[in-house]
């Protein structure tokens, strides 16, 4: 009898799924795969909108364990997952199905007719004159667009028959959770939970008094356990895990690539990734004197005190695809490994101090979702393509910086931040500026990815 025993992360991210198999006696990564969900779909509110095709999400989760080895799946004795923070889809029952060949269940698949999209996190139908008609939470954390809670109660008002047709609601990751499980009514996190807006972290509880007073329907929550409970048993073998195998509560993306890299309460970690989070442990709440942190449920009765912001990644990855889409309208297709390649050189080789100040607001802000990107101070001396590249990337820590400035990290004894995050570890550019801006080295560790948190987490 073999003494193996792993345990199965998932990821479900906003724009890939990755998973691997965890080996909890060696800590190390036993096997892993990832796929682009490639999931994105016209919205009815333009620019405005952003849905997912959750179907398409659910068969990225297939291709991936699917191509896990056999011989390694079969050990796996628990199975975590997280993704996604903010985000909502609804469905009703029968919105999975299980296909099945020789009595043996191959994948599952998500029925696009019993289900709605996914609304994501980087959804922005809920306007400021939208959200400040709202009632006030019952919460330190405020309620924003793209939160699960505001987006139903936009639907609510736009789209009252929509939201009147689905019987469940939950994040996509819960969703994956229960189709696993095969769960009459989805379980949730206080982590996914807190994500959505009208949770009190402190009492466990939904605003039920509060939604209830606007017609909100509070049938659609799901039920909220503690992070790092046990949601379910897999309802069937799947790829060699055997059926009864124990599944985690969806957990939150965030905090689950940070207990794979945090290493101890002195350290910050900085993720850098689609957008951009700095965020170290606190025991509980409490008044840091700036308004652009929030404390998010962590594990075991603590917080992670975030500066979150909605621009990252994404800001550096339109730039690069705005470079490229000039260069075609010219006749010169570059490839985009190539731009990058060139833009961290040049940055590298730009001077240390510019007067070109950017505003990285792509994507607004929760704080201030009106504001957008501009340039100021724009001279003979800047407009090299480095000068500009690394102003851009200075922006962009300049802007979390703003949102968590480093005297917050100098009062909590923060030693040093560990960087994660593809957008941050590839980026010389942006690393010299992270040290610039808050005086403090960045190491990158043998940490790990969300889903090797969602691995930990479920540990026994």
């Amino acid at each position: 009898m073999s003494d193996k025993r792993y345990i199965l992360g998932m990821d479900i991210g906003t724009t890939s799924v990755k998973v691997c198999v965890y080996d909890p006696k060696t800590r190390e990564i036993v096997a892993k795969q990832s796929k682009d969900t490639a999931a994105n779909i016209p919205s009815d509110q333009g620019i405005e909108g952003n849905k997912q095709d959750v179907p398409k999400i659910v068969s990225a989760v297939h291709y991936c364990v699917s191509r896990l080895p056999r011989d390694v799946l079969r050990h796996v004795t628990r199975i975590g997952v997280c993704g996604q923070m903010h985000g909502v889809v609804l469905w009703n029952n029968g919105a999975w199905e299980k296909v099945e060949k020789e009595g043996v269940v191959m994948r599952y698949e998500a029925t696009r007719e019993k289900m709605s999209a996914l609304y994501t996190w980087q959804d922005t139908r809920c306007k400021p004159e939208f959200l400040e008609s709202l009632p006030k939470p019952d919460s330190h954390l405020n309620c924003c667009s793209g939160y699960g809670c505001a987006t139903l109660l936009w639907m609510l008002h736009n789209k009252p028959e929509k939201l009147k047709s689905f019987t469940y609601s939950a994040t996509v990751q819960d969703f994956v959770v229960a189709m696993l499980c095969d769960l009459k009514n989805p379980v949730m996190s206080d982590q996914n939970a807190a994500s959505w807006g009208y949770f009190n972290t402190e009492k466990n509880e939904w605003n039920h008094d509060i939604l209830n007073s606007i017609n909100f329907p509070t049938n659609l929550l799901p039920k909220v356990v503690k992070s790092g409970v046990i949601a379910g048993v897999l309802s069937e073998s799947w790829n060699g895990i055997p059926e009864g195998t124990p599944v985690g509560a969806a957990l939150g993306d965030l905090q689950c690539s940070i207990i794979a890299t945090l290493e101890n309460r002195e350290d910050a970690v900085l993720n850098i990734s689609t957008s951009a989070q700095l965020a170290f442990v606190v025991n509980s709440i409490q008044d840091v004197g700036c308004k652009t942190v929030e404390h998010l449920p962590y594990f075991n009765n603590t917080y992670l005190l975030v500066a979150a912001s909605l621009n990252g990644g994404n800001v550096l990855a339109t730039f690069v695809k705005m470079l490229q889409q000039w260069m075609l309208e010219f006749g010169f297709p570059i490839p985009q490994s190539k731009v990058w390649e060139k833009l961290i050189a040049l940055g590298l080789e730009a001077p240390t101090t510019s007067a070109m100040k950017i505003c990285p607001h792509l994507l607004g802000e929760r704080h201030a979702p009106a504001s957008k990107a501009a340039v100021d101070n724009i001279d003979l001396s800047n407009i090299q393509l480095g000068c500009v590249f690394k102003s851009l990337c200075d922006s962009i820590i300049d802007n979390l910086h703003i949102m968590m400035p480093k005297r917050i990290l100098q009062n909590a004894n923060i030693k040093r931040i560990v960087g994660n995050g593809s957008g941050l570890s590839r980026n010389a550019v942006l690393q010299r500026a992270v040290e610039h801006f808050y005086s403090l080295p960045l190491e990158f560790t043998s940490g790990g990815d969300a889903a090797k948190g969602a691995a930990i987490a479920v540990l026994e």
